[in-house]
């Protein structure tokens, strides 16, 4: 066996729960249920640009399929397959067995099979294809925001943009406390994909997505494909205690609007829908809050205390 075939028997060759042919042939097998949609979506991790070449890899491993599974909660998938590629400068054997742990501890969570891939000796890149299962016409899409629909966002955001800032040092280390600071390197790391929350949507969200580049980067997209504008309060946008006393500090309103990296879903829901999502943020223990209004004007705007407010970037750029 060859040093790359024994690599992936080794560390990425696990049993298949919901699979009919799965890695050890030309080409895996999979059967979608009778009424269902294929739902397929695929990202790429790039060390340097997405994550510290050093970075722990448990966590890499964790993290490099959790934003592929945050992809299908957006659309109200149920994820079920994934296919992994990935690029290594050299054969580590300690680095791939915290990376693979890593990697199935969260596709185990999620009951996810590793179905296949590639490998081979280059720049460290890791890039995952995700499929999953949704009913025929049950998709969350993009494009469904309505006049005057509430804008709702799960968890807290700008967390993993502070834990980033903190370790490039732009962030005065004094200013997080233990306990905040393990907060922000655990959402930065090991984010938690709203898997559970997206199923519970179908039929309730007009439309959503989830927050990988930054919440007005994201949410512009909804506006976008939606043909619609929306105001924000950030005020009213759920931070931790450090981002929520310094509102006012143009850094501050960035980590929380355009950091990015927050896995959250982002999604808007009828008036009417109110009463029913309180009931799943306390069914699934998933803070839910409501943050703005889809309106019919173009733009995406956001006020503090009644003013505008105005930023340099609304989120990540990968060619920016």
């Amino acid at each position: 066996m060859t040093p790359e075939f024994n690599l992936i028997h080794q560390f990425f060759t696990r049993p298949t729960a919901q699979t009919d042919l799965s890695i050890g042939d030309d080409a895996a097998l999979i059967s979608v249920a009778n009424g269902m949609q294929l739902a397929i979506s695929a990202d790429m991790l790039v060390a340097g640009s997405h994550f510290f070449a050093d970075c722990d890899p448990y966590q890499l491993g964790w993290k490099s399929l959790a934003v592929n599974i945050s992809d299908m909660a957006a659309m109200g998938a149920q994820p079920k397959w994934a296919t992994l590629a990935i690029a290594l400068p050299n054969i580590d054997a300690n680095w791939l067995s915290q990376f693979s742990d890593g990697f199935f501890a969260c596709a185990s969570q999620h009951d996810v099979d590793l179905i296949g891939g590639d490998t081979t000796r280059g720049h460290l890149v890791i890039s995952i294809q995700i499929m999953g299962e949704v009913p025929i016409g049950a998709a969350i899409k993009r494009s469904g925001a309505q006049l005057n629909d509430d804008i709702w966002v799960s968890g807290k955001l700008g967390s993993a943009a502070l834990g980033l800032a903190y370790l490039q040092n732009t962030l005065a280390h004094n200013l997080l406390n233990a306990d905040d600071l393990a907060l922000c390197l655990q959402a930065l790391h090991a984010p938690t994909p709203r898997s559970a929350l997206g199923l519970s949507l179908r039929g309730i969200a007009t439309s959503c997505i989830d927050i990988s580049d930054g919440l007005l980067a994201d949410l512009g997209h909804i506006l976008n494909a939606s043909n619609c504008g929306a105001t924000l309060d950030l005020a009213a946008i759920p931070c931790i205690g450090l981002l929520k006393a310094s509102l006012e500090n143009p850094a501050m309103q960035s980590y929380i609007l355009a950091g990015g990296d927050d896995y959250e879903l982002c999604f808007t829901a009828p008036k009417s829908a109110r009463e029913n999502l309180t009931k799943i943020s306390a069914q699934l223990n998933c803070p839910l809050t409501l943050i703005g209004e889809i309106h019919a004007e173009k733009g995406l705007n956001v006020t503090y205390q009644n003013k505008k407010v105005y930023l340099s970037k609304n989120g990540f750029d990968h060619f920016g």
